[in-house]
């Protein structure tokens, strides 16, 4: 993944006439941030029953292959293609919104949202002023991460149980995920593409943050 991002850091830097200010890079990295949470917002208000009832295989496959097409598309270094590629992670985790969150008590999602807001100012304020700190946590993050997601699925499939624990390591995870990605973000040539790339770097993270803070809520 870090290499990916490498790979791409290069390959912009000669394309520098498209750079914008550092305040309207990230105001474009909020812009995008925002219209994926409205959206998300907006699936859960009018699609909740539709996805609610829909085949679980299918839903699956169809979150698996959404998700994959737009990690994929987002790796152009062009903007439009970009894009379509975020919101092709916005949609899938929509959807998972659209199932999960009318289960829990409403309350206690504004509880989320407000909490995880708090770290993302926190944490992308750490990395703006720590950044060599920030840039060391990538391979460890993706890991950490990868070992959980196994562990999880190990407890699942095999012992039947799920513990409250991984929540916390869950959030833990991802709320550093926000300072790295956010120092990626501003190490990278500030154009638009970029900016929408470091989006959809941060939406995942900021969802994934909220959806664990609101197990840990309710639990």
């Amino acid at each position: 993944m870090d290499k990916l991002k490498e790979r791409k850091q290069l390959r912009l830097t000669s394309g520098l006439a498209d750079t914008l200010s550092p305040r309207m890079y990230n105001l474009v990295i909020g812009a995008c941030i925002t219209y994926g949470f409205v959206v998300n917002a907006i699936i859960v208000a009018t699609l909740s029953d539709f996805f609610t009832e829909m085949d679980t295989t299918l839903f699956i496959v169809g979150y698996l292959v959404s998700a994959v097409i737009g990690i994929f598309l987002t790796t152009s270094d062009k903007p439009l293609i970009s894009f379509l590629g975020y919101n092709f992670v916005v949609l899938p985790l929509g959807a998972l919104l659209s199932v999960c969150l009318p289960t829990h008590n409403t309350i206690h999602v504004f509880q989320a949202i407000v909490i995880t807001a708090i770290i993302f100012i926190i944490m992308t304020s750490l990395a703006t002023a720590f950044p060599n700190i920030f840039a060391k946590l990538g391979r460890g993050l993706f890991i950490s991460l990868l070992v959980l997601v196994a562990v999880e699925l190990i407890c699942v499939f095999f012992f039947g149980f799920f513990a409250n624990i991984f929540n916390w390591i869950s959030a833990a995870i991802f709320t550093l995920y926000i300072g790295y990605d956010w120092h990626v973000a501003q190490s990278f040539p500030k154009t638009l593409d970029n900016a929408i790339d470091s989006a959809c770097d941060l939406y995942i993270d900021l969802i994934n943050l909220v959806i664990d803070i609101l197990h840990i809520i309710d639990r």
